[in-house]
């Protein structure tokens, strides 16, 4: 699953000189908390709405609202975006994605072209919900979940156990846990969950959770 496939296209981006007030406008207006910075056709920063709060006068300033809007006009975004911006390929996965957002505690990643060019931005919205889908939970598939010590051909006997059972198998995710094994995430199409459920742990495999959807 590519980020290509599940960003937000043309995003709305700025220029270096843009004034903080616009900036801000933009944001409310398309209700989005960042902008991507971008000249001559190339991401050179990024601000957030963080940023604004931090450049505006607290609400216990004596400035009138002249002169904050003022003082906002004449600042410009090039003054407080970040400059090392992290972003992603168009073409990487949202794994890669997820891992960028988790390991800088940040919600959302301008995603740019080969050429450097912004073609999209991605969230952690978008992420949540390609889970979702992935996880078959709006498709309204029976899914079943199983411990599983990490040895070879552990998949493939799996496999020919539910292809016994004549289960259509639509996706399948593995989660590693802190003691080594495995849970895995089956959805599908069963046609008999609790004898599938049965075979499954007469070859010693732990059912740990089903759900069944008819």
């Amino acid at each position: 699953m590519f980020v290509a496939n599940r960003m937000s296209q043309n995003p709305i981006t700025i220029p270096p000189d843009t004034a903080v007030t616009k900036a801000a406008s933009m944001m409310k207006a398309h209700k989005i908390n960042r902008l991507p910075v971008v000249e001559n056709g190339k991401l050179v920063g990024l601000v957030s709405d963080g940023d604004i709060s931090r450049v505006s006068p607290s609400p216990a300033t004596t400035l009138s609202q002249y002169e904050i809007s003022s003082l906002l006009d004449n600042l410009k975004v090039k003054d407080i975006m970040s400059k090392r911006v992290i972003a992603i390929n168009a073409d990487a996965t949202i794994e890669e994605a997820a891992y960028l957002m988790e390991r800088n505690n940040i919600s959302g990643l301008p995603v740019v072209s080969g050429e450097g060019t912004v073609v999209g931005v991605i969230t952690a919205r978008d992420i949540l919900r390609a889970f979702v889908n992935m996880m078959g939970l709006a498709d309204g598939k029976t899914r079943i979940a199983l411990h599983v010590h990490d040895r070879q051909g552990a998949m493939e006997d799996i496999s020919g156990v539910l292809a016994k059972d004549g289960v259509n198998i639509d996706s399948l995710v593995t989660y590693k846990e802190a003691d080594g094994e495995y849970e895995i995430v089956i959805r599908g199409d069963f046609p008999d969950l609790l004898l599938s459920t049965k075979h499954l742990e007469e070859h010693g495999y732990k059912v740990v959770h089903t759900v069944e959807i008819r």
